[in-house]
């Protein structure tokens, strides 16, 4: 576990923004997929928007502390 939290220390050091740039893709897909399939299963409960901001959260607190 203690490896595998320095390679991703390591890794997300140099590319400060990615976590947050994909929960921004995940919240955008969910929007679309509100539109182009609103009766799915991942639209009408909100999956992509859940996930897609924990990860801009956990991507910036990351960022910060980086």
């Amino acid at each position: 576990m203690s490896k595998l939290l320095d390679l991703m220390s390591e890794f997300f050091a140099h590319r400060k923004g990615l976590l947050p740039i994909i929960g921004l893709v995940l919240i955008l897909c969910n929007l679309l997929l509100q539109f182009v399939v609103p009766g799915s299963v991942l639209a009408s409960t909100n999956f992509l928007l859940h996930i897609g901001l924990i990860i801009a959260i956990f991507g910036l607190m990351l960022s910060w502390a980086l």
